[in-house]
């Protein structure tokens, strides 16, 4: 069985980019935010977010709008911890399914909710995206078009960056110009060795 890996960070600290420097050394990523976008696909998990959210989710097309359930839970901490309560054992059982699947010595699962969500147990290293708060912000209202009101109001409901920073095993500090990619690569020999004793048999 591979050895779990977290990866986590603050909204627009660049866990994405670093996750794909990760894939390019070939090792397999989950990424919790794309498994449960899925779940927004089927009926009773639509009407659960509603009862949650309080007000229909649906445009007038019928189609969901994720914009608005996020307005809604970033604003109310109650009512994103009823979403996350609501998804994570979901996202948890289709990760153990798909980790069954995979061979490498390793894997990640990527997640701005590892600490916030209390699964920090469930993997056997955590390693955290740092990036101060004024470039995530900047970087967030380039990417989402949105106000720094609005991104305030969801890095308030995130205590991610901060406390990962703290208590993660590995930090990858993604600045521009600095060797994120030789970060990567000294944090995937250490795993890769760690993997190797892991799996090494008992004398």
């Amino acid at each position: 069985m591979p050895l779990k890996i977290g990866i986590t960070g603050g909204i627009g600290s660049g866990k994405t980019t670093v996750l794909q420097c990760f894939e390019k050394l070939g090792i397999p990523a989950f990424v919790a935010d794309r498994c449960a976008a899925s779940y927004y696909e089927e009926e009773d998990f639509v009407c659960a977010v509603e009862q949650i959210v309080g007000r229909t989710v649906r445009r007038s097309d019928g189609v969901v709008d994720k914009r608005l359930i996020a307005d809604s839970v970033f604003r109310d901490g109650a009512m994103l911890r009823q979403l996350n309560t609501l998804v994570h054992p979901r996202v948890m059982a289709d990760f153990a399914q798909w980790l069954a699947q995979q061979d490498a010595p390793y894997v990640l699962f990527e997640s701005a909710l590892i600490y916030g969500g209390g699964l920090q147990g469930y993997f056997d290293k955590i390693v955290a995206v740092y990036l101060d708060v004024k470039e995530r912000m900047r970087r967030v209202m380039l990417r989402d078009h949105t106000t720094p009101a609005e991104i305030e109001q969801r890095m308030a409901n995130q205590s991610e960056a901060d406390r990962a920073l703290l208590e993660a095993d590995y930090v990858v500090l993604n600045y521009e110009g600095n060797p994120r990619l030789r970060q990567v690569e000294t944090i995937h020999r250490t795993l890769l060795q760690l993997a190797a004793c892991v799996s090494a048999p008992s004398q």
